[in-house]
């Protein structure tokens, strides 16, 4: 296993074992008792578009669907980029599913800055602008996100009309799935 080297004092130095030299020695472990059924192709029924925030990962537990039932699609934010739209036209149009659901959530990282801050504060401390301005996708109000995440994927041509798509918000406090209305959903009710 590979280890690397920390200074803790001017004269000692301590061998010490990355993260990933740790999951992969976890990995080792696991392929000894692998079911290679899993292996077979997936059938999805459903698409989430979530956040990258590991308090999202039991999406088992907080959707209540098993495992194979989700193609699941992480993205900061949760934004639905143009390679989210691609993933989830090859999930609806390949793989099958049948529903699209949007998972945003409370508490999210990328409420805490605007891109141009970011962009500058980056562009700040490591002393390159070149890669400026980019596209963080950073946001103020989930539930809005939320629509406008929604607009964006109903709005795509190869995304067919009858997948339905639907946004919810989790709350980190609670637990609790809320769902929040299209625009168009809202002012027909």
């Amino acid at each position: 296993m590979p280890l690397g080297w920390r200074q803790t004092s001017p004269t000692i130095m301590e061998a010490t074992v990355s993260i990933i030299d740790k999951a992969l020695e976890a990995n080792r472990n696991y392929a000894k008792n692998y079911n290679p059924t899993l292996g077979k192709r997936p059938a999805p029924k459903v698409a989430v578009v979530t956040c990258m925030d590991p308090r999202l990962s039991d999406l088992t537990g907080i959707l209540g669907l098993p495992q194979a039932d989700l193609d699941v699609i992480r993205t900061g934010g949760p934004a639905v980029t143009e390679d989210v739209l691609g993933e989830l036209v090859v999930s609806t149009r390949v793989l099958g599913t049948r529903e699209i659901l949007l998972l945003n959530h409370t508490g999210c990282g990328f409420t805490t800055f605007t891109d141009d801050e970011l962009n500058a504060k980056l562009s700040a401390s490591t002393g390159d602008a070149s890669p400026a301005p980019m596209r963080f996708f950073s946001y103020k109000d989930p539930e809005e996100n939320t629509r406008e995440q929604i607009k964006k994927v109903r709005s795509h041509p190869w995304i067919a009309k009858d997948v339905p798509v639907r946004g919810v918000i989790f709350d980190v406090e609670t637990g609790r799935l809320s769902e929040v209305k299209a625009l168009e959903q809202e002012q027909a009710a």
